[in-house]
C-alpha cells in the first residue's frame, strides 16, 4: 500500500482528513445564477468580471491556482501584476455569453499539471504576459466576429510573442492534513529581464455581511518571528467547527498589505463604504499608487505579502509560504530542511501512486503515461466547493413557497426551496461551467474511480440525497435550471463504478453503497415515468436533442406545433436505466 493509499484509507474510516484542503475555490464565481439577484435573470450582466475585484461574493470565492478549506471559509490563491496592466490579475479572465461569437469562453493559458486525491501534492501552472493583458481587444474583436468566424484567442493578440512572458508554477504539498507548504516558482521565459510583482493573498469568504451571517473574523499580523507572519482567527462559534484558528508564514521579511474582503459600494454602487478598506484595496495600492487603500494598523480579512523583483531572461526565481494549523511556538523555522525534504516526499509518494494506477503498458511511453496522470490531476483540480441555500436564495428574492405561482414563475429553480448544496463536487470546468451538471458528473466518477473510488461513490450518492433530489423523485440538472431533464445516466455509472469497485477489491462489492443508490434510483425512475412517458409505451420524451443538446428545436419547450417528440437518446438510456437498475436490484436483494 503506497503513502497515498495509506492517506486514502484514513479518510476513509475517519482516522484523518486528508480532504480538508483542497483545490476547492472556483475560477469564476462571478456571472454565476447563485450571486444573480437581478430582475431579469441576466447573471451574466448583473456580476461582471469588471466587477468581480471590488465587489463580495455571496455564495463562494474565486481565485488563480488556489485552495480552500472544504466549507470554503478560508481562501489562499496568487495575484500578478506585471507593472502595466490596469488591474491585478486575481483571477482568470474570459467572455460572457454575449461576448463571445461562440458564447462565453475563457481568454487564459493555465494547466493542472499534477494532484493526488488527498491533495497530498499539487501542481499548477498559469501563463502570464509581460506586455499589458488585451482585456479590451480580446472582447471588443470577438464581439464583431460572426458565429461562423474563428474565435480570437489570447495567442491571436501577439501577447506572447518572443516569449514574453512568465511562467508561474504553483506547487501545494502537505506536511500534515492541517499544515499546508507552498512552493511559487516564477520562470522568465523572455529575452530580457522583466518585472513583476507577486502578491499570494489570504482572505476569509464574506459570511458576515448577510443576514445571519454571524460574527466577522480577522486577520492580524503577529511581530518578532523573522518572518511576515499572518494569524487568521475566526470569532464565530458556528464558523468554528469548520475552522480553526490558521497561521500563514511568508518567506522572508515581505511587506503585508491588509484589506477586507467587502464591496466598494463606492465605486460599484456609487454608494458611502463602511469602511476605507474594500476588496480592491490591494488592487488600488498595488496598480493605483493608493496608500491609504490598505489598512495602517495591519488587520482585516484579505492579505497579502508583496514580493517584488525583477526576473532576469531564462532565471527562476523561488518564494516559500506555509499555510498551518501551528503557531510560532509550534512551529519553529517554517522554511527549514523540513520544507523542501516534504516536497521531495510528496512528489516521490504521488510518482509510487499512479505507478500502481498507470497499466504498465502505458508506463512504457513516458508521453502517453504523463497524459493519463495529468487527465485524472485535471479531475481532482476540477473539485469546487458549491454552497447554494434555494430556500435562503429564493427568499432573498422575495419568494416563497407560498408564493403565488405566477409571481414566482420568473424567477429561476422556484419550486427547488427544498436544495440545500454545502459540498465538494466534481464540476465539468471551474471557469466555462463553474457548476455541476448530473449527467456530466455520472460521467466524471468513472474516471475518478480509477484513483479515489470512496470520491467517486460519494458523488454519485450526493446526487441522490434528500437535499439534492427532489421531492417528486427528480434529479437537478444544474443551476441555470434545475428543473431541466439530462439524460438518465446515474444508475449506468452507479453500476459501473460498483463492478470496478467489485474487480478492485477481489469480487466484493460495496453492497451498502448499491442499497442506496438503488432506492434512490427507483424514486428517479418512478418521475421518469411519471413525468415524461406522454403514451404510457416506454418511449420517453427526456434526454439531449443531438449532440449535447444542440438541436433545431428546445427540448425543455413547448413544440411551436404542438404534441411532444420521443427522444431516441432518452429512450435508450432509459433502457440502460432500467437494466442497470434490475442489476443493482438483483446484487443488492441478494445480499
Amino acid at each position: 500500500m503506497t503513502a497515498e493509499d495509506q492517506r486514502l484509507k484514513q479518510t476513509r474510516t475517519g482516522k484523518v482528513d486528508w480532504y480538508k484542503w483542497g483545490p476547492y475555490t472556483s475560477e469564476r464565481q462571478w456571472g454565476t445564477v447563485r450571486e444573480d439577484y437581478s430582475s431579469d435573470g441576466n447573471a451574466w450582466n448583473y456580476f461582471p468580471h469588471d466587477h468581480a475585484r471590488s465587489r463580495a461574493y455571496r455564495w463562494g470565492e474565486d481565485g488563480l491556482g488556489g485552495i480552500t478549506d472544504n466549507h470554503n471559509l478560508l481562501c489562499f490563491a496568487i495575484a500578478l501584476w506585471n507593472g502595466k496592466d490596469p488591474i491585478l490579475k486575481e483571477r482568470l479572465f474570459g467572455l460572457t455569453n454575449s461576448e463571445g461569437n461562440h458564447g462565453e469562453d475563457v481568454k487564459e493559458y493555465y494547466f493542472y499539471l499534477d494532484s493526488t486525491p488527498t491533495h497530498s501534492y499539487m501542481k499548477y501552472l498559469y501563463k502570464y504576459p509581460q506586455s499589458e493583458f488585451p482585456y479590451k481587444d480580446l472582447i471588443e474583436t470577438n464581439r464583431n466576429r460572426n458565429r461562423y468566424e474563428l474565435e480570437y484567442e489570447l495567442l491571436d493578440t501577439g501577447i506572447f510573442d518572443d516569449d514574453r512572458y512568465f511562467d508561474v508554477f504553483v506547487e501545494y504539498a502537505k506536511a500534515d492534513n492541517e499544515d499546508i507548504l507552498i512552493r511559487i516558482s516564477i520562470a522568465n521565459r523572455g529575452p530580457e529581464a522583466a518585472p513583476i510583482h507577486l502578491l499570494p493573498t489570504l482572505w476569509f469568504r464574506n459570511t458576515w455581511s448577510w443576514e445571519n451571517g454571524g460574527a466577522k473574523p480577522v486577520m492580524t499580523r503577529i511581530e518578532g518571528t523573522g518572518n511576515s507572519v499572518v494569524q487568521a482567527h475566526v470569532t464565530d462559534s458556528l464558523l468554528d467547527k469548520y475552522v480553526r484558528d490558521y497561521y500563514f508564514y511568508c518567506d522572508g521579511v515581505a511587506p503585508l498589505l491588509f484589506t477586507e474582503n467587502e464591496t466598494n459600494n463606492e465605486r460599484i454602487f456609487g454608494s458611502t463604504n463602511a469602511s476605507p478598506y474594500v476588496k480592491d484595496g490591494i488592487n488600488n495600492y498595488i496598480v493605483q499608487g493608493q496608500k491609504d487603500a490598505v489598512n495602517p494598523h495591519h488587520g482585516g480579512t484579505k492579505v497579502s505579502p508583496h514580493y517584488e523583483m525583477t526576473i532576469e531572461a531564462g532565471e527562476t526565481k523561488v518564494v516559500h509560504l506555509r499555510l498551518t494549523k501551528y503557531n510560532p511556538t509550534e512551529m519553529g523555522d517554517p522554511f527549514g530542511i523540513g520544507f523542501e525534504q516534504a516536497f521531495a516526499d510528496r512528489i516521490k509518494e504521488a510518482n509510487e501512486f499512479y505507478a500502481t494506477v498507470i497499466p504498465p503498458a502505458v508506463q512504457e511511453d513516458a508521453d502517453r503515461a504523463n497524459v493519463m496522470r495529468q487527465a485524472l490531476a485535471g479531475m481532482m483540480w476540477t473539485k469546487q466547493y458549491f454552497y447554494y441555500d434555494l430556500d435562503q436564495w429564493l427568499r432573498e428574492r422575495g419568494v416563497t413557497p407560498w408564493t403565488n405561482l405566477k409571481e414566482r414563475q420568473h424567477i429561476r429553480n422556484n419550486d427547488w426551496f427544498h436544495m440545500l448544496n454545502d459540498d465538494i463536487v466534481s464540476m465539468p470546468d471551474k471557469w466555462e461551467y463553474p457548476w455541476y451538471a448530473a449527467w456530466d458528473l455520472a460521467f466524471h466518477v468513472i474516471p475518478i474511480s480509477l484513483i479515489d473510488p470512496d470520491f467517486a461513490k460519494d458523488q454519485l450518492m450526493l446526487m441522490l440525497r434528500e437535499d439534492y433530489l427532489h421531492p417528486n423523485g427528480q434529479i437537478p440538472a444544474y443551476e441555470w435550471n434545475f428543473g431541466d431533464v439530462n439524460p438518465p445516466v446515474h444508475a449506468f455509472a452507479t453500476w459501473e463504478i460498483y463492478t470496478r469497485d467489485r474487480e478492485r477489491n477481489n469480487g466484493v462489492g460495496d453492497i451498502d453503497f448499491l442499497k442506496y443508490a438503488f432506492s434512490k434510483l427507483v424514486i428517479n425512475f418512478t418521475w421518469w415515468v411519471n413525468r415524461k412517458d406522454e403514451g404510457g409505451n416506454n418511449l420517453f420524451q427526456g434526454g439531449f436533442l443531438g449532440l449535447d443538446n444542440i438541436g433545431v428545436f428546445d427540448r425543455s419547450a413547448a413544440l411551436p406545433t404542438g404534441g411532444h417528440l420521443d427522444q431516441a437518446d432518452g429512450t435508450g438510456m432509459d433502457g440502460v436505466f432500467q437494466s442497470a437498475n434490475v442489476s443493482n436490484r438483483d446484487r443488492a436483494c441478494s445480499a
